[in-house]
This record gives C-alpha cells, sequence and structure tokens, in this order.
C-alpha cells in the first residue's frame, strides 16, 4: 500500500484528526438526514389513516429535530476537541436559556398553549366555535391548530388567526356539537 493511501486511511478514522473529524461529521450527517426521511416518509404513513393530522405533523417535527440533536450529541462525544467544549457551552447555555426565555415570553406561551390544545384538544380541526373578535363575536371554523398560531375562518370567508395562548384562556363556544 503506497505511504500516501496508508495516512490517508490512518487519519480519515482517527476523530483527532480535522480529516477524521470531517468524515465523522459528513457520516453522522448523511445518518442523520437519513432517519429524519425516514420519519418524514413513516408519518406521512400515518397520517392517512387519521382524520386530525395536527399532533402527526407536530411528532414528525419533533422527531426530526430530536434525529438531529441526537446525531450532534453523538457526534461532539465522538470528538475529543468538542467534548472539551462541551462543558464549557453547558455552562454558557444556561444563562443564554434565562435570557432567551425572557426574552420569548409571548412565544413560548403560545407554544406551550400549542401544545395543551394539541394534547388535550378541546377543539380540534372541523369544530365551527363562537369567539370574541376586535370586530366582535364571531362565527367561525377551525382549519388549522399549529404550535403557534390556530386559524380559523369565518362565515364571511374571513382567516381569523389567534395565538394559541388566547385560544387556550378564551372561552368558546362550539356551535353543533363536536365533528366526528
Amino acid at each position: 500500500m503506497s505511504p500516501l493511501l496508508n495516512v490517508l486511511q490512518r487519519d480519515l478514522l482517527n476523530p483527532a484528526t480535522l480529516l477524521g473529524a470531517a468524515f465523522y461529521g459528513l457520516v453522522f450527517l448523511a445518518f442523520a438526514m437519513i432517519l429524519g426521511r425516514l420519519v418524514r416518509r413513516f408519518s406521512r404513513r400515518v397520517e392517512s389513516h387519521f382524520t386530525d393530522v395536527t399532533g402527526i405533523a407536530f411528532a414528525s417535527a419533533f422527531a426530526q429535530v430530536v434525529v438531529f440533536l441526537v446525531g450532534f450529541i453523538l457526534y461532539a462525544h465522538l470528538i475529543p476537541e468538542l467534548r472539551a467544549l462541551g462543558t464549557t457551552l453547558l455552562a454558557g447555555v444556561s444563562v443564554v436559556s434565562v435570557v432567551l426565555g425572557l426574552a420569548a415570553q409571548n412565544t413560548l406561551s403560545n407554544l406551550i398553549a400549542g401544545f395543551s390544545l394539541v394534547l388535550y384538544r378541546p377543539i380540534s380541526v372541523g369544530d365551527s366555535v363562537q369567539l370574541s373578535t376586535p370586530k366582535g363575536l364571531a362565527t367561525a371554523r377551525l382549519e388549522q391548530v399549529s404550535l403557534g398560531y390556530s386559524h380559523l375562518r369565518d362565515t364571511d370567508g374571513n382567516e381569523i388567526i389567534v395565538p394559541n395562548s388566547v385560544m387556550i384562556s378564551t372561552v368558546m363556544i362550539r356551535v353543533g356539537g363536536r365533528k366526528t
């Protein structure tokens, strides 16, 4: 075997070298992308069996984020330089999380309310509800519940976009009972 191939092979499989770190980074990224694609494909197959796919869409997006996060954590654990950096970053993340939490209170409250709407399902896609809007009392049909906002359509065809924190804390009247 030539000396160049020998050095290339030795450096390619050694995570402590730049070439090895880049190689393992590409391997972990490829695996994460493949697993993310499998999660999306699985969720599309499962969606056809449900009428309300809000929870499945959220679970799919969440699982994809977890796949990439776990891939990055495993990669960082494999590379010696990143392992040492991880301890330092952990201390910094705690400070940043407090600052971001204070700065994003409204967004986080909408996100938590979105979790509650998806989990407890007080209203479902297709339900008609009466709620108070800036124009007064409106009757609207729920079209979509995302994690931040709920989208409704009133009887005039206007789209009403309501933050989930408002949806979870507002008294609504379900018109005509629950649709199945």
